[in-house]
Order: structure tokens, then sequence, then C-alpha cells
């Protein structure tokens, strides 16, 4: 009995033994990661190549040397960006796996500049996904045609998409693909596949025909709100809707945006009915305003200026037509008698010192002396530009112009409608360049102060801190020690 027993202890032993070495002989497992989410495309079509090449691999799968990797690795980054966009990897995978594929890839720049934007955010949209995938399978053809196999006359070939795709060869050697020219033949070649460059986008009917009905149907329902009609503060009627403005044309500024002043000043009447545009009759206006001052009397010299010696009156009837508010300072008759020939007789002198007269603002007397109350200066713009011309307050009225050139506000407000103001001065104005003599006036020589002789001499002038001084040095007998207290 000791002996087979001694035996079964020795075996059971051996049993361990062999059963130790063989667990550490064992390859370890290693713990698997998850793969991250910034693997690319063409990496994971790798992976599932080399799984698929594997003697355990159940499919055929594809290999490295696919002409789908061959396509993620390209340089066409556009349209692989595209095919991943569109979900469209196990789809292309499949199709690589069961037969040969031809791929016609558009150049990038038929993708990113050529491409109408609009057309691309519809493919980008996600609702038109079942677009995009048609559009990109339009591209792949489930056959083998190299550049040596193009058919000489345009045949048809289905694509994946199920919609026909012809193929053509030119006599000079050309390709075409549809209405696009192969650019780049054979570009890439491998086993299962071949991928041919194009110039531009090939879009199927079916995608054309959804990207127009959804265009269509976004152009009916933009329609902008119409809301409550408007009324005019100026006439108190409906604002007319503006005219349609032809493609080219000026733009049309409103004519009542540019007047001025407001309502606060003095109301421009509404515009009159009859003349068929709607706008302000200024040439009647300056009719108006030159009778009233030949009635008013002592102004018949500016009158007659204004309308035989010149053209203002038809330039100024224009400007109030086109908006603009003028203010008038009219020199009376015997200001304008003062006129020497010599300031008449230059060409356009009349027109120029008219200009200096004329400022493109609504001014009455009330408004003018309450400027120049208030800030002691004003400069007011006018049609002689650069010219201004400067108002300040003087003995209770409105005083323009400097020294011997200034005229006073002599008779104020003789027209006033809102549009034209006419205020009376009694001296005509001249710029500062017009006053100045055209005669070159030579320097005065410099003046000496006067000697000091025993019988006249200057009296100088003491402060009051000299003053102060000099009396009390006289009190301690000193006076006569300084000069300045002689």
């Amino acid at each position: 009995m000791g002996a087979p027993a001694y035996g079964a202890v020795l075996l059971f032993a051996l049993a361990l033994a062999m059963g130790a070495a063989a667990a550490d002989t064992a390859p370890r497992e290693e713990p698997t990661l998850p793969s991250t989410p910034a693997a690319s495309s063409a990496d994971a079509v790798a992976a599932a190549a080399v799984a698929g090449s594997g003697p355990g691999a159940a499919g055929a799968g594809i290999s490295s040397n696919s002409v789908l990797v061959a396509l993620l690795d390209s340089h066409y980054t556009e349209l692989s960006e595209l095919v991943e966009k569109a979900l469209l990897l196990q789809t292309l995978e499949d199709a690589v796996g069961r037969h040969n594929v031809t791929i016609f890839a558009p150049r990038n720049e038929a993708l990113e500049r050529d491409l109408d934007p609009e057309f691309k955010r519809f493919l980008l949209e996600p609702r038109n996904l079942k677009s995009l995938q048609t559009l990109l399978l339009f591209h792949v053809l489930p056959a083998r045609h190299p550049a040596g196999a193009f058919p000489a006359a345009a045949g048809s070939h289905a694509t994946l998409s199920g919609e026909d795709l012809e193929l053509a060869a030119g006599a000079n050697g050309t390709l075409r693909v549809a209405r696009s020219a192969v650019t780049r033949p054979d570009a890439v070649l491998r086993p299962d596949g071949v991928i041919h460059g194009i110039e531009r986008l090939l879009v199927p009917r079916s995608v054309q025909e959804d990207f127009n009905r959804r265009r269509s149907l976004a152009a009916i329902s933009a329609v902008l709100p119409t809301g409550a009609p408007e009324v005019d503060p100026r006439t108190h009627r409906l604002k007319k809707p503006a005219p349609p403005v032809l493609p080219g044309a000026p733009p049309v500024l409103p004519v009542w945006d540019a007047m001025a002043p407001g309502p606060s000043i003095a109301p421009a009447p509404a515009p009159g009915p009859g003349n068929g545009k709607s706008h302000f009759d200024g040439h009647s206006q300056v009719k108006d305003f030159i009778q009233t001052l030949v009635l008013y009397g002592g102004y018949n010299e500016l009158a007659d200026i204004l309308v035989n010696l010149t053209s203002l009156a038809t330039e100024m009837g224009r400007l109030v037509s086109e908006g603009y508010v003028l203010t008038v300072l009219a020199p009376n008759d015997e200001a304008m008698a003062r006129l020497t020939t010599d300031q008449l007789s230059e060409p356009g002198s009349p027109e120029n010192i008219l200009y200096y007269h004329m400022i493109p603002e609504y001014q009455t007397e009330e408004s003018m002396y309450n400027a120049v109350r208030r800030f002691g200066k004003v400069r007011y713009d006018t049609l002689r530009l650069p010219h201004k011309v400067v108002a300040r307050e003087a003995d209770g009225s409105v005083k323009f112009g400097q020294g011997e050139g200034s005229a006073y506000l002599f008779d104020p407000d003789i027209y006033t409608d809102g549009r034209i103001s006419v205020q009376g001065i009694d001296a005509v104005l001249l710029p500062e360049d017009d006053t100045k003599p055209s005669t070159p006036v030579t320097a005065a020589p410099a003046r000496k102060a006067p000697a000091v002789t025993g019988t006249s001499r200057s009296k100088f002038r003491r402060g009051k801190l000299l003053e102060a001084t000099c009396r009390m040095a006289g009190v301690f007998g000193q006076r006569s020690r300084l000069a300045s207290c002689q």
C-alpha cells in the first residue's frame, strides 16, 4: 500500500508543477482602450482592411491598398470631407468589397470657389442629407473604367445613385464625363478601382430639381410683413409708397428730410397739387419774393440784379425746388449805390457779391438776434464758399461783417415763408479778401520814440506800486534819488 500511495502523490505534484508552468508561459491579455473620436476616417478604413485580411476574418473585406483608402488620403480633401459628412463610408466599403469601382473626384477649387454658395448651403443642411448622398454616389461607377477604356461614342453607365452617367473619349484624346472634362485621368490606380480627376462637380437631375423646388418655396414664403399705413406729419395725408428704382439708377434722396429747419421755427407749406411731380415750385416762390422786394420799396437795385443782370433768380428757384432753404441779406438801394465801378466791372462780380449775401439756412430776425445774444459771435456759411459772414450784437440789433464794411440789420423779416427769408441791411458786405486794396501797400517806416528835451518831455504813467514807492521815498527824503519819481 505504501508504494502505490507514494506514486499517486508524486504524480499529483508533477501535475501541479506542469499547470503552473503552463500558466506562466501563456500570453497575458492586455486591456483594450476605447477608440478616440479624433481618429481619422482613413485610419479607420485601414484598420478595417487589416482586420479583414487576417486568417480569422469572417468576410472578404478591403485591403490597405484599396481605392477607398487612397481616396481618403489623396489631395481631394473637399470630396473626402463631403463623404464623411454624408455618412457614406460603410456604403462605399460594401461597394468596394463586392466589385471594382471608378470614382470621379472634382478638384478642390470646384467645391470651394466655383460652387454656388446657396447650392453648397443647401447640400450641407441636415434635412438635405439624402440629396448630398445622391450627389456623391453619382460620382461612383460600380465598374472599372480606366482612361483607355472610355468609349469613343458617348455611352450611359449606371452609377451607385441609380442614375446614368455619360462617358466619352474625344478624337484628340480628351475624356469627358457628362458636362465635365477629365483633367487628371488615372490619377489613382488600385487593384479594386481607379480615380479620375475632373474639373467640376457633377449634379444629377434629381438633386437639381430638389434644390430648385426648395429655393422656390423659400422665395414664396419670404414675404415681408406690411405694417399700418404711415401718415405724413407735414401734409397729414397717407404716405404713398416709393416708386421702384431701376437697376443702376442713382439713389433717390428724400427732399423733405434735407429741408431745414423744423416746424418749431417756421413750418413749410405742403406741396401744392397740379404739377404731377409732388415737389415744391421754387421758381414761383422766388418770383413772389422778388415782387415783394419791389413792392416793399427801397430794394429795386437788388431785384434788378437778380432778374436782369444775372441768372441768380433761376438758380435760387432750382435750389428751393430741390428742398434747400435760403436767407438773403438784401442791401438797400443806398448801399448798392455806394458800390464803385471797379467792384462791378470784373467778370462775375455781381454774382460773387450776391452769393456772399445768401446763407443756406432759414433764419429770421428773432433767431439771429437770439444766436448773437447767446454766443456773442456767429459765423454763417454762404453760397460763396469758403467765405463766411460774421454776425454779432450791436446797439440792440444784429451787425454783420467787420470794420468799415459792416452792415446793420435795417429792415427785418421783409419776406418769410418757411423756405426763403429776406433780411434788409444798410450796406453791401464784402469778404475780407475783397476789402483789401488791390495795389501793393508799401510798409510804413518804423516809428521811433520821441526824444525827451528840456522843454517838452513825455509824461510817463506810473503804476500804483511805483506811486506808493515814491511816497515812501518822499517821507524819508530820498525821492530825488529815484529818476522814476521825478
